[in-house]
């Protein structure tokens, strides 16, 4: 069995998107990530369930939401931070390890980010909450495998 630690996993960014062959960069200035993968679903049940509510899972949903620390010379913050504030889609790719390592995998997605909200706790550094999802794109999301 092959265990990863949060730690190990990576998260890139391409303002260009995933089209192509995108040109990433790694968002070192994260932390506390948490890639959402769900289903919508669609009721099923017939008289031949017995008794039994069944389901089947319907559209995808994806949400990555992450943590960054406050840092208007990183360019990840600001690439991140202009996605928000410009309302552009930016190429957002969560590895398990690093992209270039051959059996790392994760989502790609061409995502909008819907949340950017800054944290000023007294004794800790200024931070902000992010939270991203797929958008509209000629870029479908895919799970990829490297």
């Amino acid at each position: 069995m092959s265990i990863k630690l949060g730690m190990e996993a990576k998260l890139y960014y391409c303002a260009a998107g995933i089209g192509g062959t995108p040109t990433w960069t790694e968002l070192a200035n994260v932390k506390n990530v948490t890639l959402g993968l769900q289903k919508g679903e669609a009721d099923v049940t017939t008289r031949a369930n017995n008794g039994w509510k069944a389901s089947v899972g319907t559209l995808k949903e994806g949400n990555i939401e992450f943590e960054m620390v406050w840092d208007t010379e990183d360019d990840g913050f600001a690439a991140i931070k202009d996605a928000y504030m410009d309302g552009t889609a930016i190429g957002l790719a969560v590895m398990d390890g690093d992209i270039a390592t051959a059996g790392s995998q994760g989502l790609w997605a061409d995502c909008s980010i819907i949340d950017f909200s800054r944290e000023e706790p007294l004794e800790e550094a200024l931070s902000v909450k992010v939270t991203a999802k797929p958008t509209y794109s000629t870029n479908a999301p895919q799970w990829k495998t490297i």
